[in-house]
C-alpha cells in the first residue's frame, strides 16, 4: 500500500492548522503576560503612591498628599480593572491550548497512518526484492544443470603415493 498523496496533502494541513493553533496560543499567552505585568506596574504605582502620601504627611505640603492619594486610587481603579480581564485572558490561553494539543494529535495520528503505510510498502518491497533474488539464483541453477551431463559420474581416484619417505626428512620435521 503506497503513501497516498491524499494522506500528504492531509498531513500538510495538519501540519498547518497545528501551527495556525500555536501561534494563535502565543498569541494569548503574551496577552495573559501583558496582563500580570501590568497588573504588577498598576500595584507598583500604588505603592509609589502612598509612599508619597507618606513622605508629605511628614513635610507637611498638602498638594503632594492629594497627588499621592489620586495615584494611588488612580492606580487601585486601574488595577482593578485588570484583576476582571485576567480570568478571561486566562480562559483564552486555557482553550487555545486546548484547540492546539488536539490539533497536534490529529496530526501525529495522519503520521502514525503515513508511517504504517511506508513500512508496508518497504516490507513489500524487501519481499518483492528477495523474491527476485531467489528466482534469479534458482534460474541460475537450473541453467547449470542443464549444461551438465546426467550420465557421465565423476571419478574420484584414489591416488597414493607409492614413493617414500627418507627417514632424515622424518626425523627433521619432528
Amino acid at each position: 500500500m503506497a503513501v497516498s498523496e491524499s494522506l500528504q496533502r492531509l498531513l500538510h494541513i495538519r501540519t498547518l492548522e497545528e501551527e495556525q493553533r500555536r501561534i494563535a496560543l502565543d498569541a494569548a499567552l503574551a496577552e495573559l503576560h501583558r496582563l500580570e505585568n501590568a497588573l504588577t506596574a498598576m500595584r507598583a504605582r500604588e505603592r509609589s503612591g502612598r509612599d508619597q502620601v507618606a513622605l508629605a504627611s511628614r513635610s507637611g505640603d498638602p498638594c503632594d498628599r492629594i497627588a499621592g492619594i489620586v495615584e494611588c486610587e488612580s492606580a487601585r481603579r486601574g488595577a482593578q480593572r485588570i484583576e476582571a480581564r485576567i480570568p478571561e485572558a486566562a480562559f483564552r490561553a486555557s482553550s487555545a491550548r486546548d484547540e492546539y494539543l488536539q490539533k497536534r494529535v490529529e496530526r501525529r495520528q495522519v503520521e502514525t497512518v503515513i508511517e504504517e503505510a511506508r513500512a508496508v510498502q518497504d516490507a513489500e518491497a524487501a519481499r518483492r526484492g528477495q523474491q527476485n533474488t531467489d528466482e534469479w539464483f534458482s534460474t541460475r541453477r537450473h541453467a547449470r544443470s542443464a549444461h551438465r551431463q546426467p550420465d557421465k559420474k565423476l571419478e574420484i581416484e584414489d591416488r597414493k603415493e607409492t614413493a617414500s619417505i627418507p627417514e632424515e626428512e622424518l626425523k627433521s620435521n619432528l
